[in-house]
């Protein structure tokens, strides 16, 4: 019998969950994170859903792992993981890393500052701000986005016919707004979020099975968002975005953030250089930004920024014992 070890740092970006892994990890060679990210789901997956799922994790859980990068010009690569699988981006996983390693002194930068990562969907590029050696902001600039499909109908149980778009952050969105058959998140419960979002996702992917046009790796349709006018008025707009099976982002979700504002500037309501607040289901805020025009394929795009704040809560030595019957984890459906 073999026990794992792993040493995690345990924080949270704007409320939602961020598990760093540090320490402990599935050796793999020095090839590109993307190249990784295929090993790891092919080889090592178990990892993901132990530390993810129950009972070391739970249905919200959402975790990074930290490897040395295979380029000259990153300081560290990262691997994300989630209940929903290892993704190729995650924003507020992203923000939360930066803040968990930067506070451990796990990772040590080459400029004050500045950050680079290497992740599966490409390089992203890292400006914090500390004070007291806390980490209060991080601006990730996140890779290029762009709106992929527009004004697809959709089939939905419980909801009829929806007009959605669908639109990339480094994740594939099916983005829903207020509609004749949707009326918005004030009269959308929770639990009504859980129950239709993977019927959307369905119904979009059978329809769209979209691919990145650069890399064929990154594909399908991941995460819902809904979206609505925002409650606070120093916000532009509020989401609630859907992942895996049943969790809801407490973020604004970085990707997502992305890719609404890829969708918005396509549909000439946001233009690059504006500033874009996003606010989440539970009222905290991303402040983001288009800061250029850019190609996927044959795409227009932009190249978007995002910023918000997280809080380390904890060092947490997890073991894994090939003893316990229930070292893999899992879900309650």
């Amino acid at each position: 019998m073999t026990r794992h070890t792993f040493f995690c740092i345990d924080a949270h970006t704007c409320g939602n969950p961020v598990r760093v892994v540090a320490g402990g990890a599935p050796f793999l060679p020095n090839v590109s994170m993307a190249e990784k990210r295929e090993l790891f789901l092919r080889d090592h997956d178990w990892v993901r859903r132990a530390l993810m799922f129950e009972p070391r994790g739970h249905d919200v859980m959402s975790g990074t792992i930290l490897y040395p990068s295979s380029r000259p010009d990153c300081d560290v690569g990262v691997l994300f993981i989630e209940v929903s699988g290892c993704l190729p981006m995650c924003g507020h996983g992203t923000i939360g890393t930066v803040t968990a390693a930067l506070e451990t002194g796990v990772v040590t930068p080459k400029r004050s500052g500045k950050l680079s990562l290497e992740t599966p969907a490409g390089r992203v590029d890292i400006e914090y701000s500390k004070s007291g050696g806390k980490v209060e902001q991080v601006r990730l600039f996140n890779v290029a986005s762009y709106l992929h499909a527009q004004d697809v109908e959709i089939d939905v149980e419980g909801l009829g016919t929806l007009t959605v778009d669908l639109s990339y952050g480094g994740n594939f969105y099916v983005i829903v707004e207020p509609q004749a058959n949707w009326p918005g998140l004030d009269r959308m419960s929770a639990s009504e979020i859980v129950k239709l979002s993977p019927k959307v996702r369905a119904a979009a992917q059978a329809k769209l099975s979209p691919a990145h046009p650069d890399d064929r790796r990154i594909a399908g349709v991941s995460h819902v968002m809904w979206c609505d006018k925002p409650r606070d008025a120093k916000a532009n707009a509020r989401n609630a975005v859907f992942y895996g099976e049943k969790a809801i982002d407490r973020s604004p979700c970085g990707t997502g953030s992305s890719a609404r504002m890829a969708q918005l500037v396509a549909r000439q309501r946001l233009n690059v250089g504006e500033t874009f607040v996003h606010e989440s289901i539970i009222g905290t805020m991303f402040n983001c930004r288009v800061e250029a025009a850019a190609n996927v394929g044959s795409f227009s795009g932009i190249l978007p920024s995002v910023s918000g704040w997280a809080r380390v809560t904890g060092h947490n030595t997890i073991f894994v014992d090939d003893h316990d019957p229930l070292r893999h984890g899992f879900q309650i459906a």
